[in-house]
């Protein structure tokens, strides 16, 4: 019999067309995610920033239409792909995994932008140091994660033993374009990250849960009918300063 393979997780090149489309106009990112961490930046005209896991980078083009000088990494050079299809041939462009030491001297960024990245990694230390290392001092983290509320409270709905204080691994299955692949995700309880950033240096200055943007209401109705305010558990914003 052949050899039964073990399922590829987090393969975002199989699904880079479709993950594209789909991030570009749905709730979570394009109305909610994305314009939070638009927000957490402010101005950030002639600033030097890493977008670290960009995607097809649609976050780097927001950025650098505001002005800020961008580089982007990701693992995938599927995602890279679509990035450059967005961005153009000039655009700062790199293959780097966020659990591998970063291609760049120390103090290089004024700020790294890190939107719904950390949470694929198992141990956050190694990266947040190479974070730490690659901004100037002062130089800012912005980051968003799953929100471990949210978490906790879909496994109790789905019958699910919830286990908030573990750091525990959690696995879906995704299909977009017609393609599908297995994600793997690391939760942790909100005391771990803040442990995990001030353990690298960082000192919390924004721990945030924005609302989403305000046309949101009208474009998805169906998806906000139970949702009676401007927000919702989805996800966790933290603007960190490199000390």
């Amino acid at each position: 019999m052949p050899e039964e393979r073990s399922p590829r997780f987090n393969d975002y090149d199989r699904i880079a067309d479709g993950y594209t489309a789909e991030n570009e106009s749905n709730l979570v990112n394009a109305y909610y995610e994305r314009p939070a961490m638009l927000e957490l930046a402010g101005d950030v005209t002639g600033r030097r920033i890493l977008d670290a896991g960009c995607g097809s980078g649609p976050l780097f083009a927001e950025l650098r239409d505001r002005g800020a000088v961008v580089t982007g990494i990701d693992a995938s050079a599927g995602m890279l792909e679509m990035a450059r299809r967005r961005l153009g041939p000039d655009a700062d462009l790199q293959v780097a995994d966020l659990a591998d030491p970063l291609p760049f001297p120390d103090d290089t960024f004024d700020d790294v932008v890190a939107s719904l990245v950390l949470h694929y990694l198992e141990d956050w230390g190694p990266t947040l140091a190479e974070l730490r290392r690659v901004l100037k001092p002062g130089g800012r983290l912005l980051a968003s994660v799953d929100h471990p509320f949210s978490i906790t409270l879909w496994q109790h709905k789905a019958g699910e033993k919830p286990k908030y204080f573990e750091t525990r691994n959690r696995t879906e299955e995704w299909t977009m374009g017609g393609q599908t692949t297995q994600m793997s995700f690391w939760d942790r309880p909100l005391h771990a990250m803040t442990d995990a950033f001030t353990s690298a240096g960082f000192r919390i200055t924004t721990i945030s849960e924005p609302p989403y943007a305000p046309e949101a209401r009208d474009l998805f109705p169906e998806e906000l009918r139970e949702i009676t305010g401007p927000s919702f558990l989805c996800f966790l914003f933290f603007t960190l300063e490199a000390t």
